[in-house]
């Protein structure tokens, strides 16, 4: 291959790493601009962590033998400094080292939420891929149920403002390190009894991590982890209490949910409460928010012990629900499509549309593609394409008067379905447009 055909080779993204183009932005948008007034309404603040952090912080907070810091995180040796560094694969550990970074619970509790790409090498395939996104909340300094109950509403009210529904509630208790601990001889003497039947994974996880064994996918252990010893047998009055503080709000506020005995979660700092949202729509992947108590982990990365809560979920997997359940909105394009003919007319174009957006409206003004003057006919195909409510036509005739053509795009009750175009004086056409986006808006209510 020649050196000129190597640099005109396209080139494509990176397998599981997915463009955000154009025709989906406005669904990201209106699950970002849902989400973030719900958090506010929770007086939750926003904190933006790097996508970078030592690996360390993940293999000490995550734990060593799960499977993300086993097979799936993106690291690399740091060529200036030789520091080990990984692609953020959850952002939980990292919001706690900047907690703890920058004494921020010096104050009292906070109630954090966070949004942005996560990263995990593993197989492409629907829900899930290498890089994916996130958004979440962290409640640091919290130790009660109520809190763990408050989390949980969240999710369901961000449901309801979504217009989702079929999402389930599951949720566990993991109790505390001793309980856990006493658990942990009982599973694993019984499992060592079904040594015949346990995959490579299982028995690889049968003396680090046992309580992964439970959440197994392999059909042929469903029975062995079903008769499994149930790690909520094993909870003191403590524990109990606390889970059954968590029951009774969730009843209170009318939340639906199962006990589900074998959810575990995958990461190794969650204690007490843990939970899931899961919905049958999406396949494989069928877990769209889930979360817990980490009481542990603050400690564990070097701050003070600070009981702690949050949850995670996954935008792309939301995204497939809303569109699955045909939630999707509908892009209402922009306001004012400014055409324009002559050099004149183009100049006071410009003076046009920056007017109109002084006023807070969206304008697209009209920009030839080839450098060449374009026809008001190619220019108003154009503008319907566009999605917008108005076009506004300045041509010699419009400068030397001092108006402005005016034309609606959509159809409106107010004309009848019809769009014949307005003259309207330049003074007059700011207030002109504003009254007729209203107008149209309340066309479209009826």
């Amino acid at each position: 291959m020649t050196e000129q055909k190597k640099r005109l080779e396209k080139l494509s993204g990176v397998k599981g790493m997915n463009d955000i183009l154009p025709q989906d932005a406005g669904l990201w948008e209106f699950f970002e601009t849902t989400v973030k007034s719900m958090l506010r309404s929770y007086g939750y603040q926003n904190i933006r962590t790097p996508i970078v952090e030592h690996t360390q912080l993940f293999t000490r907070g995550i734990g060593e033998v799960t499977d993300i810091v086993e097979k799936e995180m993106y690291s690399f040796t740091d060529a200036l400094n030789g520091e080990n560094l990984t692609m953020r694969p959850e952002n939980t550990a990292a919001v706690v080292r900047a907690s703890i970074e920058h004494n921020m619970l010096y104050d009292g509790p906070k109630r954090l939420w966070y949004i942005g790409p996560m990263f995990r090498h593993e197989r492409p395939q629907r829900g899930r891929y290498r890089q994916f996104h996130q958004v979440g909340v962290e409640a640091l300094g919290f130790a009660g149920p109520d809190t763990d109950a408050e989390i949980i509403l969240m999710c369901q009210r961000l449901w309801d403002d979504l217009g989702l529904t079929g999402i389930k509630l599951e949720i566990n208790s993991l109790g505390l390190a001793e309980e856990r601990a006493k658990h942990r001889v009982e599973l694993i003497a019984y499992l060592e009894k079904h040594m015949d039947v346990l995959d490579e994974d299982a028995k690889r996880r049968l003396y680090t991590n046992p309580l992964r064994v439970l959440d197994t996918k392999n059909p042929a252990l469903q029975e062995v982890a079903q008769n499994a010893p149930k790690l909520i047998d094993f909870l003191g009055d403590e524990s109990r209490a606390h889970f059954e503080g968590l029951q009774r709000i969730l009843k209170a506020n009318n939340i639906p949910f199962t006990i589900n005995p074998r959810l575990v979660r995958g990461l190794d700092y969650y204690n007490l409460t843990v939970f899931e949202w899961v919905t049958d729509k999406l396949g494989a992947q069928g877990t769209v928010a889930a979360g817990g108590r980490y009481d542990p982990l603050i400690e564990q990365l070097g701050g003070k012990p600070t009981a702690a809560c949050g949850w995670a979920m996954g935008i792309e997997r939301i995204l497939e629900l809303l569109k699955e359940e045909k939630l999707v909105p509908e892009d209402e394009g922009c306001d004012v499509y400014v055409a324009h003919q002559g050099d004149a007319a183009r100049d006071h174009a410009f003076i046009v549309a920056e007017r109109l957006r002084d006023t807070g409206l969206d304008v697209i003004l009209h920009c030839s593609p080839d450098g060449q003057a374009a026809s008001f006919k190619s220019q108003m195909k154009r503008a319907d394409a566009s999605g917008a409510a108005f076009a506004v036509i300045l041509g010699e005739d419009e400068i030397a008067s001092g108006t402005a053509g005016v034309k609606a795009l959509r159809d409106t009750a107010q004309s009848g379905g019809k769009s014949e175009q307005q003259t309207v004086p330049l003074e007059d056409l700011t207030e002109y447009l504003i009254n007729a986006m209203v107008a149209s808006t309340e066309d479209g209510d009826d």
